[in-house]
């Protein structure tokens, strides 16, 4: 199967393009997962200027790299999501976020979203990974108490606006992997369910498997492979550690920062969490995915400099290839 290990370059971007290159390649990776921010990839121009999209290939050639998936999460989060804050403006671009009317950054987040189809396509790429948001996330705690109807016009509203975009997906022969994802409108098993029936099943749409969202929820990640099977459009390695049992630690985090001890989880390099990770592995073998493994580094008590090379050797030797013959073929007496 031979599936190629990435890097994904969101938690990088605060470097130059050419320098995560230059890391990953030194490390071994066969690629990156690009992000959509800081200088990695300007959707809009990629779309549009043939000397940009071949600047960036050029790069990742002159590093022995390639790509298979572009990510845009940033802006595929204020696309369905209320309230529109200032969370927002601070992870938008200033081409989005204009004057913060909610309304207006929902509509240009959809069109930078159908733009980035096109820049996937000229690239090369056929999936793009991201976030949808939700209007209904925000009634996540139930109370005060939401009606099965307003929770039923959050899965319209994501339809509403989701299926234009994903036309233009259609259009260009590429794929959108959601992220499940606490804040997304498929977050866990049966808001996932719900999701892929709000757009009916259509084929642009499908999933990005992270198993770190999944762990700290108590849902099983190797499960989640089987029953989605025919819509694992991508993979990213990211791990999480449960920190609860001692009475004082919740699975809700408490608004405490990032490798904070009195949270009841966080975000650990892979391999250092509690993600069964060689089951995984070996489901992915199973429901027969050939895609890009994509190393997510988030570890807010570790250098990534440290992580990302260490989380490659991990996923190596895990994420080893189905064998080619069953092992009891050996014992057939037939020619």
């Amino acid at each position: 199967m031979a599936r190629p290990i990435t890097l994904f370059t969101g938690q990088w971007a605060d470097l130059p393009f050419e320098d995560v290159c230059r890391l990953a390649s030194g490390w071994g990776y066969d690629g990156l997962e690009i992000a959509c921010w800081g200088d990695h990839l300007d959707v809009w121009r990629a779309a549009e200027d043939d000397a940009y999209v071949q600047e960036k290939l050029d790069l990742l050639e002159k590093y022995d790299l390639k790509t298979w998936t572009i990510s845009n999460h940033l802006t595929g989060q204020a696309v369905c999501d209320d309230p529109i804050d200032e969370r927002h403006h601070g992870i938008l671009s200033e081409r989005i976020w204009g004057d913060g009317d909610a309304e207006g950054v929902r509509q240009r987040a959809a069109e930078e979203m159908k733009m980035t189809a096109r820049a996937a396509q000229r690239l090369g790429v056929s999936t793009v990974v991201g976030f949808t948001g939700s209007a209904i996330w925000k009634y996540v705690a139930m109370f005060p108490p939401a009606t099965e109807e307003m929770v039923a016009a959050g899965y319209r509203d994501f339809a509403d606006r989701w299926n234009p975009i994903l036309d233009v997906f259609d259009e260009v022969g590429v794929r959108f992997a959601h992220e499940v994802h606490p804040s997304e409108i498929a977050y866990d098993y049966w808001t996932t369910v719900q999701t892929l029936e709000a757009i009916g099943h259509r084929e642009a749409f499908g999933l990005n498997w992270d198993p770190s969202h999944f762990v700290w929820q108590d849902l099983d990640p190797v499960g989640f492979l089987w029953d989605f099977k025919d819509r694992i459009y991508h993979v990213d390695c990211k791990d999480a550690k449960r920190q609860v049992g001692n009475g004082r630690n919740g699975r809700m985090g408490s608004h405490l920062p990032w490798a904070d001890p009195r949270r009841g989880w966080d975000f650990v390099s892979t391999g250092h969490g509690d993600v069964p990770w060689e089951a995984s592995f070996r489901m992915l073998n199973t429901i027969g995915y050939d895609g890009p493994i994509s190393v997510e580094w988030e570890d807010a008590g570790m250098d990534r400099l440290v992580g990302a090379p260490e989380a490659l050797e991990f996923v190596r030797r895990l994420a080893f290839d189905p064998p080619s013959a069953a092992f009891d073929a050996a014992f057939s007496t037939s020619s």
